[in-house]
């Protein structure tokens, strides 16, 4: 077991085991010795940030709306850790939806639906939720080193989701996607940052960053609605509200990879507007746009 691994075990042993506020604390307080030592993730943390609000925020202004973001980044890990020792009642009490009598009649009638989330507030607390109702969920997950791709994977499962790989699958994700629709899943994807380097270009705050294509793609193959999520944290819950179903090019408008594009663009915008309500909840730590200069190394994603 590597140390990354060894400290997932950790933290999930350790904040299930303590009081809510003993961990809440420690959390917050990480998060703000974080923010003082000024790493490679909170410069990006910065940098990012600094693009969303423009350059005419003052300095002292970003500097609290940076150490409010470490927070809501260390908020969303510490209720992660603790989701799976919630009850069904407990998980339900602890999300609300904007939207949810949408995504209701979806499954209902068998539709099913996409929904295009970005790193923002707990979208595991959105999918724990979604398979709380009683709804089918099926989402992608980047496969990282072994044991902590296993972790996540028993994790997520353990929340009621089934969660595919990225790559290595026995079927490519986005075919047994298409099918999860067709039988009236909900399928969340995280889609404000491109793991790729095939995505779609698309205009972001300004500036140019790839998005990945997938749920304008899905979308277009099944016909199911296309929803972004926007998500936040208030006081005493995560929340999320959405946007939706995003209208969808028709064939004669152009050949798939035009359409697809267009589409990837809205969810782009769609998205802009989200973090610009709730820039702190944007738990984006690794660099984005395009003119952007690489690190040594490589960002990791989640």
């Amino acid at each position: 077991m590597n140390l990354t691994e060894l400290g997932f075990v950790a933290g999930f042993r350790v904040v299930r085991a303590l009081p809510r506020p003993v961990v809440a604390a420690a959390f917050r307080a990480g998060a703000d010795r974080a923010t003082r030592k000024g790493g490679r993730g909170t410069a990006r943390l910065r940098a990012n940030l600094r693009r969303v609000v423009g350059p005419e925020l003052p300095e002292a202004e970003l500097d609290d709306l940076v150490k409010r973001g470490m927070r809501s980044y260390a908020r969303y890990w510490l209720e992660a850790f603790r989701l799976p020792s919630l009850s069904r009642e407990q998980i339900l009490d602890s999300f609300w939806l904007d939207g949810a009598e949408q995504l209701a009649a979806d499954v209902a009638s068998g539709t099913g639906a996409v929904v295009a989330l970005p790193h923002a507030g707990n979208w595991d607390a959105a999918g724990a939720w979604v398979a709380a109702n009683g709804w089918p969920i099926t989402t992608v997950a980047e496969r990282l080193a072994d044991g902590v791709y296993e972790r996540f994977l028993a994790f997520r499962r353990s929340l009621g989701m089934e969660i595919l790989p990225n790559q290595g699958g026995e079927r490519p994700a986005f075919d047994v996607l298409v099918d999860r629709l067709r039988a009236g899943a909900v399928v969340p994807l995280l889609a404000d940052r491109d793991l790729s380097a095939r995505g779609v270009e698309v205009d972001f705050f300004g500036g140019r960053t790839r998005m990945p294509a997938g749920p304008a793609l899905l979308a277009l193959r099944t016909g199911a609605p296309l929803y972004v999520a926007s998500l936040w944290f208030e006081p005493e819950r995560a929340c999320a509200a959405l946007e939706g179903p995003l209208p969808v090019p028709a064939p004669e408008e152009g050949p798939l990879d035009q359409r697809a594009r267009t589409l990837t663009q809205r969810i782009a915008d769609s998205f802009a507007a989200g973090i610009a309500r709730h820039p702190e909840d944007w738990h984006m730590l690794q660099r984005l746009w395009l003119d952007q200069p690489r690190p040594v190394g490589a960002d990791r994603g989640r």
